[in-house]
């Protein structure tokens, strides 16, 4: 007789080296403490992190969401995205230091992680050299110009899996979304609006900021939103806005993408905001309309991401790659 799942072990243990999610970036961790509540799943445990070199006082109490396997796998995934965050606010070698207007620094971001994860690990090639692992220490964390935006696990979840389904499964977000961006983000005002003084300022602020989420969205897709993989899906919808096709002709990024590329967008923007010169009042107003937004999509995500991605035939796969 199987054993009821309240007498299974939860997935991580004490003592365990494991990657957790801070921010919107992996570190190498360690489990010190595991909590299991008596009648509780194993998969609801909390557990106790100690990340690697930093101090006790960050120590912080996590869900399983958080945490993931060390695996050489994962700490590529987690290479890459401190690679992404450096690009964000560096830019590429050679340039000035900073993020321009139009985004053009960082229109190669993805294609380079993507590049990146075919000549390491991923490719077989043996072992990967220790310098090729770099996580950052607390005092880099600290150095980063960033603003902090609270991200819920269960969104990261989903871009962990996004990334894996894309670049390591060769699948893709199909296409058009059946809950595009301009639908979410109206839905959204729908539901927030009367919940907030009528006329109010803070009506306002909230109509200005997803109308600016949605005319970003618009013209950073195709720069700073894409895998490699997705370039040669993208070229193929951009003909299709331009044409006669009764299913996409006149309509735009935000009425054909969905939540998955909205996520990378949110967890871009931080770093994007940082570069701006918007004064500390309308940053902190905005990072508060984009933390209220985030919570509600998080607790919507059965509604608005897909479930299943889409396996293209192998042209499609031999295209992206070359």
């Amino acid at each position: 007789m199987a054993p009821s799942r309240q007498n299974q072990a939860p997935p991580y243990a004490k003592d365990e080296k494991v990657l957790c999610f801070h921010g919107d970036l992996m570190y190498e961790a360690k489990i010190i403490e595991v909590s299991v509540k008596p009648g509780q799943k194993p998969e609801d445990a909390q557990y106790r992190i100690h990340y690697k070199g930093w101090k006790a006082s960050w120590d912080d109490w996590v869900s399983q969401d958080r945490i993931r396997k060390f695996t050489d796998d994962n700490k590529q995934l987690a290479s890459q995205l401190q690679a992404q965050a450096r690009m964000r606010t560096q830019g590429p070698k050679g340039s000035k230091k900073g993020v321009k207007a139009n985004g053009s620094e960082m229109s190669s971001a993805r294609g380079s992680e993507e590049r990146a994860a075919g000549s390491s690990s991923f490719g077989g090639r043996g072992p990967r050299r220790g310098r090729d692992y770099e996580l950052e220490s607390e005092d880099v964390f600290h150095a980063r110009p960033s603003i902090k935006l609270i991200i819920p696990d269960i969104l990261k979840a989903l871009l962990v899996d996004d990334w894996e389904n894309i670049t390591k499964n060769n699948q893709l977000v199909p296409l058009p979304h059946p809950h595009p961006v301009s639908q979410i983000l109206d839905e959204y005002a729908l539901y927030e609006t009367p919940r907030r003084p009528a006329g109010s300022s803070h009506v306002d602020i909230l109509d200005e900021t997803l109308q600016g989420l949605k005319e970003y969205f618009d013209k950073s897709l195709g720069r700073i939103l894409l895998y490699r993989f997705e370039r040669a899906q993208y070229a193929e919808v951009y003909k299709k806005w331009m044409s006669d096709d009764p299913v996409y002709a006149g309509k735009t990024a935000s009425q054909t993408y969905g939540p998955e590329h909205l996520m990378r967008l949110l967890v871009s923007l931080p770093e994007l905001i940082a570069q701006t010169n918007m004064d500390q009042q309308s940053v902190n107003r905005l990072r508060e309309e984009l933390v209220k937004f985030c919570t509600w999509l998080s607790r919507n995500t059965t509604q608005y991401f897909v479930s299943h991605y889409e396996s293209p035939p192998q042209d499609y796969i031999q295209k992206a790659k070359d």
